[in-house]
């Protein structure tokens, strides 16, 4: 079985993350989770292995707080984004809302999680669950992000504008990058289209794939 880093972002679907780590974790899997400040607004770390109190349990899931602890840093610290990639087999965001696609595309990495995304070795597997409202799944922005994306994983998608024809091409380059692809239903803020973060049976399938 593998080591896992479930990274988590800002999107409401951040409400299934608890099913998804308990879902890998029953597969056998090791899991960890990295976790951005905005994603705290829909799942409560305690809910995730919480020690006697109950507090956090920072071995289960990493913080930025974490990352930049108030004591500041010291020499020979460990630097908390380099041990994640170090311990992790595989890296997985789910869901990956808008603005940290936007991150990962442009080299962003202003969190612990975008951190580990940088850092990453590029030879070890990485899958994306996007989940988004559909005008900004639409948004030629996620085309275009999309496709940086696959350049990094060596796949050209260059002039595709279609999300999904971007995905199929990605997913049957069968390299280091697998995606997702979000689902059709009625969203959180009411809109009904695509942009909701695949089943997380589905995730674990690809994860396990």
């Amino acid at each position: 079985m593998a080591n896992i880093l479930l990274g988590v972002t800002g999107s409401v679907a951040a409400v299934r993350m608890p099913l998804l780590f308990r879902s890998l974790c029953e597969r056998g899997h090791a899991v960890r989770i990295v976790a951005t400040s905005a994603s705290l607004h829909f799942f409560d770390p305690l809910e995730l292995d919480p020690l006697p109190g109950p507090v956090r349990n920072p071995a289960v899931i990493s913080l930025d707080e974490d990352e930049w602890p108030e004591g500041g840093w010291h020499r020979d610290d460990p630097v908390l984004h380099i041990e994640l990639r170090r311990w992790a087999d595989l890296l997985v965001i789910a869901p990956l809302d808008a603005n940290t696609l936007a991150k990962l595309a442009n080299g962003i990495c202003d969190n612990c999680l975008t951190c580990v995304w940088r850092a990453w070795d590029q030879a070890k597997p990485i899958v994306l669950a996007p989940a988004m409202n559909t005008l900004m799944w639409e948004h030629p922005l996620t085309a275009k992000h999309l496709r940086e994306v696959a350049a990094l994983a060596g796949v050209d998608v260059a002039g595709m504008t279609n999300t999904e024809s971007i995905i199929n091409e990605l997913n049957a380059a069968k390299g280091t990058i697998r995606v997702a692809s979000p689902q059709s239903k009625r969203l959180a803020c009411g809109d009904t289209g695509v942009g909701a973060m695949a089943e997380v049976g589905d995730i674990v399938e690809l994860i396990n794939a």
